[in-house]
């Protein structure tokens, strides 16, 4: 004879499955910023390579032509009077102020990049005297 009331349930109930959407949830909310303010760390490597790049494109104008704003130099041209240089992953733009003995170059962020968002670090600066300065904190 089967005893009938004995039955063996197998499976989760929906509290059970409720509680682990919950838990997971809460790791999801605790770990995407901080794993979106990683990335953003990492990526403002490419606006100190392009800075010191063109710097050193500059420094080559300036030891070929004697100035930096020269009509000679190209990349004089690209960046001045308003024009810019993207990065190679378009998440920054590279602007710059020059004359003939000095140079001021700034990366600032593009909008709708991952980017955007890095209100720790949000630009850079960088002088023909070397001097390195960031919009807040130690960035460089």
């Amino acid at each position: 004879m089967k005893n009938s009331s004995l039955s063996i349930n197998y499976g989760f109930t929906l509290i059970e499955v409720l509680v682990v959407v919950a838990i997971i949830g809460i790791l999801g909310a605790i770990a995407y910023p901080s794993y979106m303010d990683s990335v953003r760390k990492s990526n403002r490597a490419e606006a100190k390579t392009e800075l010191n790049d063109v710097a050193q494109r500059l420094q080559r104008c300036f030891t070929a032509f004697s100035a930096y704003d020269d009509a000679n130099c190209s990349v004089a041209g690209e960046i001045s009077s308003g024009n810019t240089l993207s990065t190679e992953n378009d998440l920054y733009s590279i602007s710059g102020v020059l004359t003939a003995t000095t140079y001021t170059l700034t990366a600032a962020p593009q909008s709708g990049s991952v980017q955007a968002g890095d209100s720790s670090c949000a630009s850079f600066t960088l002088t023909q005297a070397g001097v390195k300065s960031a919009s807040s904190g130690d960035c460089w």
